[in-house]
């Protein structure tokens, strides 16, 4: 996914449909010029729906339709037929979609499963055909209810990707080279930071056609729950990862110091993130020998980790299976 097409927070303007107004029809017919009323119900408006659709992984295609209308029911008719409901209109979104109320920011509900709907907008309600107000004091009602309006309002919908695990670094630490080794993703890789501008997802193939999904986060810097670098725009790309995988250089002045930086940000974001699962790997261990991996492991954070290598493909198979067996409570 380019920067240019990877949109994860947008803004759309929604109206659903008008119901149909109910009929007055009086039965009319030969021989019986006097019949009751039959006039029928009206259909009701169309509804804006969210549908859930695996293989998007981006808002992308709202972004030159924020403009959406349903259709608008139909009036009953005679009979007691009822009006045709105006047409729905379905919208698909990528799996971790959040709609919210524009006005008051409520979150309305989240989209996780693929074919999943949940109504944005209710189309309104069909008015009730003269029929239904007959009584033994009023056997010629002249009136019926009028249609129901439709919902008009602005809505937010955001993206957070659903991902087993989020790579978790500062920028330049590596995680897009890993995950370009571990999966067939193909994200953008440089020597500089903040190559990585929007989220990459891969899908990283396990032992037994077993995989499971990686997400590359853009790097966090010091400061960014407050907006620093990146900011706050993607960390709440995170809170959707079943774990977090803290990737950290072995070129680092001290791993320990930047792994506590790193926890804190997330921390001062969200302290929920604080009770997923995590795990270290300490990215370019190729610079290392045996005698300096030993004097790391002593001041090491107290969680699972392990020395990698994305480019001699050192510790990769075991990152792999340890990832597993947390994912898997093993």
């Amino acid at each position: 996914m380019s920067g240019s097409n990877f949109v994860d927070y947008i803004k759309i303007y929604c109206r659903s449909g008008n119901g149909g107004a109910g009929s007055t029809h009086f039965r009319r017919e030969k021989f019986i010029p006097k019949g009751g009323p039959d006039g029928g119900d009206g259909g009701r408006g169309g509804h804006i729906i969210l549908r859930g659709n695996s293989q998007m992984w981006t808002l992308l295609h709202l972004r030159y339709k924020r403009h959406i209308f349903a259709g608008i029911g139909v009036s009953g008719g005679s009979q007691q037929s009822t009006g045709a409901n105006g047409e729905d209109v379905i919208i698909e979104v990528p799996l971790g979609t959040i709609a919210r109320n524009e006005a008051n920011d409520e979150v309305l509900f989240e989209i996780t499963s693929h074919g999943d709907e949940k109504i944005l907008a209710r189309g309104g309600r069909g008015g009730l055909g003269n029929t239904h107000f007959k009584s033994s004091t009023n056997q010629a009602p002249r009136y019926a209810q009028p249609g129901e309006q439709g919902i008009e309002a602005a809505f937010i919908l955001e993206l957070k990707i659903l991902a087993d695990v989020g790579l978790v670094g500062f920028p330049n630490a590596g995680k897009s080279t890993l995950l370009s080794v571990v999966s067939a993703a193909r994200p953008k890789i440089a020597d500089y930071p903040f190559t990585t501008l929007v989220p990459n997802l891969g899908i990283v193939s396990y032992r037994e056609n077993k995989s499971f999904v990686m997400a590359d986060i853009p790097g966090i810097i010091e400061g960014a729950h407050e907006g620093k670098g990146l900011g706050i725009r993607f960390l709440r790309h995170i809170e959707r990862n079943s774990m977090l995988l803290f990737l950290i250089p072995a070129d680092s002045k001290k791993i320990k110091d930047e792994y506590d930086i790193l926890v804190n940000e997330l921390k001062m974001y969200n302290p929920e993130l604080l009770d997923k699962k995590r795990m270290l790997a300490i990215s370019k261990s190729d610079l290392l020998d045996d005698e300096l991996k030993k004097e790391i492991r002593v001041d090491l954070p107290d969680i699972s980790r392990v020395f990698i290598s994305s480019i001699t493909g050192e510790g990769i198979n075991i990152l792999k299976d340890m990832i597993w067996k947390i994912l898997n409570n093993y």
